[in-house]
């Protein structure tokens, strides 16, 4: 990639576009279905519908998400708000942090609950056009001793990616280039190619399961929940 080149391209994947908020929406303007998991490994499972006005909106707010680190912040209020939604159509509700504060109850939802349904909330994002910095991958599995946890995980984008998930014909809409194709003000921004928290390949996981229902997902670096990283609940 040019030197010319970079800047442009750095400023555009970051652009915080009204398109980035719609892309699919009209193929989805009935909302989406998603299968809830719940009552521990799966042993209950609802369908949820999402209304079309709802992902818009959820889309909107990540679409203003100018980095990686910023659009996984929105992700775990995204999560959380999905939640939310499944609580007023299944007995997710009661759900609360862990496994004890909820023992017995309709409705609880363990790891293997968590991991599965927030892999395939993340994916109804995904699939609409919402992430523009990650990918959804399957979900991980830690082991301690006995012990088994397991949470959704996303994967941060390489440039070549993020441009490919781009909206055709409208992503230079909004740049403030030069005629040469420089953008103005983006010196100094970084190269584009990802450092530090945001190198492509990095890997988080959006672990649900930590929070009770309708709270903000949990995000750490993998390497760092593999190591048990996470709040102290049981």
């Amino acid at each position: 990639m040019t030197r010319r080149l970079r800047p442009l391209l750095c400023a555009l994947l970051a652009w915080p576009a009204a398109t980035w908020a719609t892309v699919g929406a009209a193929a989805s303007d009935a909302g989406a279905e998603v299968s809830i998991c719940y009552n521990y490994g799966c042993a209950s499972e609802g369908r949820v519908r999402v209304h079309a006005a709802s992902l818009l909106r959820i889309g909107a707010r990540l679409a203003a998400a100018r980095s990686a680190a910023q659009e996984r912040e929105l992700l775990a209020e995204a999560v959380g708000g999905l939640y939310r939604v499944a609580a007023t159509q299944t007995a997710v509700a009661t759900d609360r942090a862990g496994n004890l504060l909820d023992e017995g109850a309709d409705g609880r939802m363990d790891c293997i609950d968590h991991s599965t349904t927030t892999t395939r909330l993340l994916q109804l994002l995904e699939a609409r056009g919402a992430l523009r910095f990650h990918r959804v991958l399957e979900p991980a599995r830690r082991t301690r001793l006995i012990l088994q946890h397991f949470s959704a995980v996303v994967e941060v984008l390489s440039v070549a990616e993020r441009i490919d998930r781009l909206p055709p014909g409208e992503a230079l809409a909004g740049c403030n280039c030069t005629e040469d194709g420089l953008v103005i003000g983006a010196a100094g921004e970084g190269d584009g190619d990802g450092n530090g928290d945001d190198r492509p390949g990095q890997r988080y996981v959006v672990d649900s399961w930590f929070v009770d229902n309708g709270e903000p997902a949990i995000v750490l670096p993998l390497a760092e929940w593999l190591n048990g990283g996470g709040p102290n609940v049981q």
